[in-house]
């Protein structure tokens, strides 16, 4: 069943987006939004294939405002082909990483597949784009829409847009949930209103302006916008997830899915909330539990170490390191000083003493399954220090 377009008259707005890294996190809080603005229909997790778009479409109904679709590409033409079947009135593309490299060869193929998402839109649609991020910026010129903007970065802005959302006043809590003034202009009126958000990690900024500006195009109130923002909890297992033992120790669940974006992100995230917890607690540890990155083809190897070496440098002091790439992982953080072992994930919980000053985080790809190693630590508590 494809979902039919929206046309004058017609009550459902139809959302999609895509992005390197990022995407099921921001349409889940666009989720939030609308489902306050009327009836919405949005996958849970990451339904973003020729399997999980049209299954998505098919829950629509008479009732129906808004249907989100979350829309991934591993190859040239992916994307128009899932436009084809769930053609957009709001098209959003957050970011143009590395996710996928190894299978696109490189950012500009990935770019000009990513870009297809803005080309299936009308004149009348919008075309929600990340001003910080050049080749999503530059995807303006291929979509006859009217462009929505949206960035983090204050160099980066858009003052004669008709819709144009952005922060600032950043800062965060000791867990690294942040929060900021959001800035949001809609037909020359500007609005600002704080924002707390309830999910973890820096990147979660760029992911709730951008879905601001979303719910913009589809005529939500700044106002509304702002206080959905600040509701908004994550819905999809496993990415940011913060649970604490009744001991103190903190686990970090991203381990959905991985690439070299992602585990900076994530591992920023770490180290924040490392600085601040040692501030009040000198015994603080940082635990990385880190595994493979799939699909980055022969650079693989340079950014597994460079993940390693970034951990050690945000304040990591144990690297456990799993999968194919943990050799690189090890090597990586070893170099920054951290202490790093290759252990198997069937006992990677088991292998370390752990202790209620603990701050773990947890993240690879998909295929490592390590969501069982984060339970197993969080189940663990024997032999506090």
């Amino acid at each position: 069943m494809a979902a039919e377009k929206s046309r004058p008259g017609t009550a459902m707005r139809t959302i999609a987006l895509t992005g390197s890294s990022g995407k099921t996190s921001t349409k889940d809080i666009l989720a939030q939004l609308l489902e306050t603005a009327g009836s919405t229909v949005s996958p849970i997790g990451s339904f973003n294939n020729e399997i999980g778009v049209p299954l998505t479409a098919c829950g629509i109904d008479r009732h129906t405002d808004f249907l989100i679709s979350e829309m991934g590409a591993r190859g040239k033409g992916h994307i128009s082909w899932l436009t084809s079947i769930v053609p957009p009135d709001v098209a959003m593309v957050l970011n143009v990483g590395t996710a996928h490299l190894g299978e696109f060869g490189s950012r500009e193929a990935i770019a000009a597949a990513k870009g297809e998402i803005v080309e299936a839109l009308d004149a009348d649609g919008f075309a929600v784009l990340n001003a910080a991020d050049h080749r999503v910026a530059a995807m303006s010129s291929r979509t006859p829409a009217q462009i929505a903007w949206f960035s983090t970065d204050p160099d980066h802005r858009h003052p004669q847009a008709g819709i144009e959302a952005w922060p600032d006043r950043v800062g965060s809590d000791d867990l690294g949930r942040h929060h900021f003034t959001l800035h949001l202009r809609t037909d020359g009126a500007e609005s600002a209103a704080p924002v707390q958000l309830r999910t973890l990690g820096a990147h979660q900024v760029a992911n709730a302006v951008a879905a601001a500006a979303a719910a913009a195009c589809c005529g939500m109130a700044p106002e509304a916008i702002a206080a959905g923002l600040s509701a908004a909890r994550s819905r999809s297992p496993w990415r940011m997830e913060l649970d604490q033992r009744a001991d103190g120790l903190v686990v970090i669940n991203d381990c959905y899915n991985a690439n070299p974006d992602s585990m900076r992100a994530a591992l920023e995230a770490l180290s924040g909330i490392l600085d601040r917890r040692r501030a009040s607690d000198p015994r603080t540890r940082g635990v990385a539990i880190l595994g493979d990155m799939r699909e980055l083809g022969a650079g693989a190897a340079a950014m597994h170490r460079e993940a390693g070496l970034q951990a050690a440098r945000g304040g990591v002091d144990l690297v456990l390191c799993i999968g194919e790439q943990a050799g690189e992982l090890a090597r990586g953080a070893a170099e920054g000083g951290a202490d790093a072992r290759v252990v198997d994930a069937a006992q990677a919980a088991g292998s370390v003493d752990w202790s209620p000053h603990d701050v773990v985080l947890v993240k690879a790809s998909r295929a490592l399954g390590l969501e069982k190693v984060a339970a197993e630590v969080l189940a663990d508590e024997e032999g506090r220090a």
